[in-house]
């Protein structure tokens, strides 16, 4: 049946407004347990009531249940009568009851809805009060609140009305540093969970390390490339000449220390995770790196990526000439390659995730539909849309709406 045929029965006039018929708020809360709410509606059916709208809610065994009815027809006595059932089939399963008279649906939730998230490292109340506070500054109403994650950090979503999104991220961002919190804020929408396509800087995010400091490790000037490296990513260099001074040291080493910087090369923790629900989720994911392919084709093998890109030493001879090959991947360079990636994954640009800590990685972050910039430089930090600074790479899921629980159950059933 198309939309065009869809009529709803005379009966059913849809409660929209404040000015619509009366209805009654029936709250229910205690101890939960299984049968509450197929006897809360039990209980109603008596009475002819239909539903409004209806929500519950349980933290630590305790449950809220929310129901917005509308009021059964007849007199007074009627509502009464619904009342006094409603209240003695409560206390029969030992809950509490609360009936509030009304009139209508909720009232229309205002423009300029967005999904806030909150991740504490712990979450402290101070910290929610600032942030909720801020919101109500801006003109936002926090319409619903959800615990997505409850370790290794607290993260909460705030769905939000009232407020451009734009206007309520920049006013959230300085509260977050001042409260010691990361706040993330994306538009709500179907788009949100339309966003197909995850690319990562890789270097001190998909991995702990810089690969070229384990390079220089082995090359003995580790010290010298760090402060090179250091200073590129804050941006004070040039990221193509630092690059080229850096791997000018590396000539001479013998190719096969590939192999043994790749042994070396640490996960972030998290980055696992994060890869692995993607790609159950149908994203596709690729990495971009001012780093080299001899360690990004490997990751990309190793954890199931769609797409790498980045620098390639030069090896003659069985040695490292101190050069590398092609054009180089700098910050105008990983910008063109989440593009090159898009359109070969058929996703519009708004679509995309981008993640990364350094300099370089600011035209990409700035070029996708979400810039996250991961425990990144304070440059980046200012720059980017959003900023998460604990040391957790899955967290990125909370920022989709995608919970831990989902996560948890996802992988329970692949074992």
């Amino acid at each position: 049946m198309d939309d065009a045929s869809r009529t709803l029965p005379a009966h059913a006039d849809p409660v929209t407004t404040e000015e619509a018929g009366p209805t009654l708020l029936v709250k229910i809360f205690g101890k939960d347990r299984p049968g509450i709410t197929a006897g809360l509606f039990d209980t109603l059916a008596g009475f002819g009531v239909d539903v409004v709208d209806l929500e519950q809610v349980v933290t630590r065994g305790r449950m809220v249940l929310c129901a917005l009815v509308t009021a059964p027809a007849g007199d007074g006595a009627v509502e009464g009568a619904l009342r006094s059932t409603v209240h003695a089939w409560a206390e029969s399963v030992k809950m509490q009851a609360e009936i509030i008279s009304g009139t209508g649906d909720n009232r229309p939730r205002g423009t300029g809805r967005s999904h806030v998230t909150i991740l504490g490292y712990p979450l402290s109340a101070r910290a929610m009060s600032s942030i909720a506070a801020r919101i109500t500054d801006v003109g936002g109403n926090i319409d619903r609140i959800l615990r997505l994650a409850k370790y290794p950090v607290t993260a909460v979503e705030l769905t939000v009305s009232g407020t451009p999104t734009p206007q309520l991220r920049s006013a959230l961002a300085p509260e977050a540093m001042r409260s010691g919190v990361d706040v993330a804020v994306v538009a709500a929408g179907l788009y949100r969970r339309a966003q197909r396509l995850v690319v990562m800087d890789v270097d001190s995010t998909v991995i702990q390390d810089e690969v070229i400091e384990l390079f220089a490790g082995h090359a003995g000037c580790e010290e010298q490339v760090a402060e090179v490296t250091a200073a590129a990513m804050r941006g004070e260099l040039d990221f193509a000449q630092s690059l080229h001074a850096r791997v000018t040291l590396l000539a001479g080493l013998d190719a096969s220390v590939v192999d043994k910087v790749r042994a070396e090369v640490r996960l972030t923790p998290g980055a696992r995770t994060l890869i692995r629900t993607l790609k159950r989720l149908g994203y596709q994911v690729g990495v971009v790196s001012g780093g080299f392919t001899q360690i990004t084709d490997d990751l990309k093998e190793r954890l199931g990526l769609d797409f790498a890109a980045a620098n390639t030493l030069e090896i003659v001879d069985g040695k490292l000439t101190g050069r590398v090959t092609g054009p180089v991947v700098d910050r105008a360079g990983k910008a063109r390659l989440l593009r090159e990636f898009a359109a070969q994954a058929g996703v519009p640009l708004a679509q995309t995730v981008a993640i990364g800590d350094g300099a370089n990685d600011l035209d990409m972050l700035n070029a996708a539909g979400l810039g996250v910039a991961f425990n990144a430089k304070p440059v980046v930090r200012r720059a980017a849309h959003t900023a998460l600074n604990v040391p957790f790479l899955d967290t990125v899921l909370y920022l989709l709406g995608i919970s831990r629980e989902e996560v948890e159950a996802a992988d329970s059933e692949t074992l």
